[in-house]
Parts: structure tokens; sequence; C-alpha cells
């Protein structure tokens, strides 16, 4: 096992990983921007390294300054956690070449899967279903033909992009001419790659997706599936695992992202997304190639620790779990509390925080770097932290969450907390009639 371990990220995922590397020996160094140097995680690593003023790509994007912390400090690997450098197999690759260890996949199974148009191909060549759509698209007249072909409304999605980012809905050929450019420029803005697929709009469906653990030779496991179709802006807000999906269909989605991992010879953890229309057709949509935000909740019902997991996939020591060691058990449900406005179309309230108190009790679990006094910075995402629930079934974790939510109290910037208790309440959401365009069609938001 590594000795010590640089983190290149900030905010709850940075201090989640120091929490298992505490328990299992292993010294950490946590890299910071300015904006940063009073957060959780960098008073209570073992090291704190600056790496830059607050903006993202002269810090936490800052690929010299992040090795020069790595190596200057004698770390010997690197955790990206999520976002920011997790899903960039240039630095994946950088790290090998300066002999870190990169926790996570290959530099060469982040290339095949962490653009939407390889991961279209990937699946297609493991008998996954796709969307009907395209693979990159050259010109605004090569994505014209492609929506006459496949039918109006299309999506165009950043080949490079994730949460949601570079994304617009096309419902007409006058709208395609205008919104192509566009999304090319977003494309680039956000993931410094232009390059743009297509697929089908399709209205309704939900959002389920597969956690896999590998252990790059060839074997890999499911554990579980999530159901992160409660969104905005394609951005997830509540998570829950398992889904309420039909035991057959559930099973057929479970092996599909199994069958796709392994076809890369996947290492660590990771993430297969699909949709799942009302008529019970599923469509991988793409891999993430990193530990997910909603983590949590398939920890909660398969007790397993999965930054664990992925250190000891690292180190060499490989994966000894087998799927039948991988007993699931109860439902848990996870809500995202973040500082934003739900009555002003969720406008971002960063600021500080003057008294905050998280729930606790019987089966919550809350992974948060915020505390009283802790000031949000504006230059990153909204996230104060998360709050998980488990119990026996979905009906009373759904009870269970409602009572962690009222007891939750964070004083000075706004947040989602009273949105999420409108929720637990929704008689749509009690029955798992849940879809992504639920907070429009199901709630009065």
């Amino acid at each position: 096992m590594f000795k010590k371990i640089l983190i290149a990220n900030r905010g709850e995922i940075a201090l989640r990983v120091i929490r298992t590397a505490r328990e299992m020996g292993v010294k950490t160094v946590v890299v910071h921007s300015t904006a940063d140097e009073k957060s959780l995680p960098v008073l209570i690593a073992d090291e704190a390294v600056c790496v830059g003023p607050p903006a993202s790509n002269a810090s936490y994007l800052n690929i010299p300054n992040i090795l020069s912390a790595a190596m200057m400090t004698g770390a010997e690997a690197i955790h990206p956690g999520y976002g920011f450098m997790a899903e960039n197999p240039d630095f994946a690759e950088m790290c090998r070449e300066h002999g870190i260890v990169f926790i996570g996949p290959t530099p060469e199974s982040m290339r095949a899967l962490g653009s939407k148009a390889g991961g279209r191909e990937i699946a297609a060549q493991s008998n996954v279903p796709v969307v009907p759509g395209t693979g990159v698209l050259d010109d605004v007249d090569a994505a014209l033909l492609a929506a006459k072909q496949i039918g109006y409304p299309v999506l165009l999605k950043a080949s490079a992009g994730g949460g949601g980012r570079g994304q617009k809905v096309v419902r007409t050929q006058e709208e395609l001419r205008g919104a192509f450019g566009q999304a090319q420029e977003e494309a680039r803005l956000y993931f410094g790659d232009p390059a743009i697929i297509m697929e089908k709009f399709l209205e309704e469906f939900r959002h389920v997706e597969v956690q896999v653990m590998g252990d790059g030779q060839g074997h890999v496991i499911h554990i579980g599936e999530r159901d992160c179709s409660i969104q905005r802006r394609n951005q997830k807000l509540i998570e829950e695992a398992p889904s309420t999906l039909p035991e057959s269909l559930r099973q057929e989605i479970l092996d599909a992202g199994v069958r796709l991992a392994r076809h890369v010879n996947y290492a660590g953890a990771g993430t297969l997304e699909f949709i799942v229309d009302r008529d019970g057709n599923y469509y991988f949509m793409e891999m993430n190639t990193r530990i997910q935000v909603e983590h949590c909740v398939s920890e909660e019902i398969s007790g397993l620790d999965f930054v664990r997991l992925q250190l000891q996939v690292a180190a060499g020591e490989g994966l000894h779990l087998r799927q039948e060691d991988v007993r699931l058990r109860g439902h848990a449900i996870e809500c995202r509390i973040n500082a934003e406005d739900p009555d002003k179309d969720f406008r971002p309230a960063a600021g500080k925080i003057e008294d905050i108190h998280f729930a606790g009790g019987p089966g919550v679990r809350v992974d948060s770097h915020a505390y009283s006094g802790y000031v949000i910075p504006p230059h990153y995402d909204s996230l104060i932290g998360k709050l998980i629930v488990w119990h026996e079934n979905r009906e009373q974790a759904i009870l269970r969450m409602r009572r962690a939510l009222e007891e939750t109290v964070i004083h000075g910037p706004k947040t989602t907390v009273p949105l999420y208790v409108k929720i637990m309440d929704n008689p749509f959401y009690k029955r798992g009639a849940v879809m992504t365009n639920f907070l429009r069609t199901r709630l009065e938001v």
C-alpha cells in the first residue's frame, strides 16, 4: 500500500479521500487554491500545498503545479476525486511519465471511454444498446443530414463533456442551424474540445447508472445500480439505490454495464449511465471513469468503501471481491445540499455560513466540508454537502430522509433543503414515478 498520496481536488470529496486514507495508515497531501486555504480538507490533511489563485485553470487544473506538489512532498500516487482532472487522460499519462500512480483507470481506457463518441462505439462492440445518434459531426451540414435521418427533436452534446454542460435540445432545422455553432463553442470553452455528437432526444426517461469496480485484468463486478432521475438542468439533485426498476430489467442493465467495462479491461471505480424510457427500453449514455458524487448510496447498501477499493487496485493489491461477495441490502437516498435558491431558478448563493447543524441518528450519514463560519467561494460548484440515509426499504428511507432534512439547519446562504422536503412529500416521488423532467412536470419550483 502507498505511504503517501496527493489529493488533486477540493471540498467534500477531498475530505472523503482523506478519511479513508487515514484509516488505512496512508498519509495525505491536499492541494488547494488561495480561495480554499481555510477549507476543512486543508485544515486536516497531513500536508497542504497551495497550487494557485482561485480560478480553476490556474489551480485545480494546473497540471505542472500539481505534479510539482506531488514530487515535492514525496507522494507516490494522486487521487483525482471527481471533476477537475479526474477524467483527463493527458494528466493520467503525465503522472505515469513522472513515476506517480494515477488512482483510476489507465489513460488508454479513459481515452477510449472519455468521449461520448468513443463510448458509443465501445457500447456497440459490447452489444449494449445506445440511443440512435452519430459519431463526431464535422459541420452543420452533416448535423442537418443526421437530424433528418434521426428525426427531431435531437440533442447536441459535447463529445468530451459531462455534467449537463455543452448540451442543446433542437426541435427544428432552423434551430439546428443556429445551435450547432453555439454548441461547438460551449464545448470548446468548457472542455477544450469543440467536437459535437447528436442523439435522438427522448422527452421522458429515467437516469439509471451502474456502479462497477475492475482490476484492470478483465475482472469486473457491479455494485448495484442507482436512480439519479431527479435533476435540474441535467445535473443530479437526488440519487437512490437501488432503483425501482423491474427485477428482470434491472439485471439486464447491470449485466450490460459489466460487459462494457470488461470489454476495456477497466481498472478502479467507474459508472455507466443509462437512459430508460417509459416502455422499458434502455440505452447506454456514457461512462464516467471516476468515482461519482453519488457513490455514497451504493456504499450504504453494500457496506463497501469505494475509496479503499480504489487505493487497493491502484496499489497493485488487486480486486478480491467476486460478484457473489457483493450483498446489497436495504435502500439508500442521497440529497445534494447545494448553496442555491430553488425559487430563483437555482441561482448560486455563495457566501458565509453563519451556522450549520446537520442531522444525525440511526442510518444517517453526512459528507460535507462545510462548518460554521466557512465562506462558500463563488469560483466552484455550489455543493455544501451530501445528506445520505439508509433504511430497510424505500418507504422507510423516505421517512428517514424527511426527518433528517427537518433537522438540518443552515443559516446564511439559501439552500436546496426546503425543496427536498417538498419532494419527499410528493406522491409521485413516493411511488417511484420519477423521470428527469420531474421538477417541471410533477413539482412546482
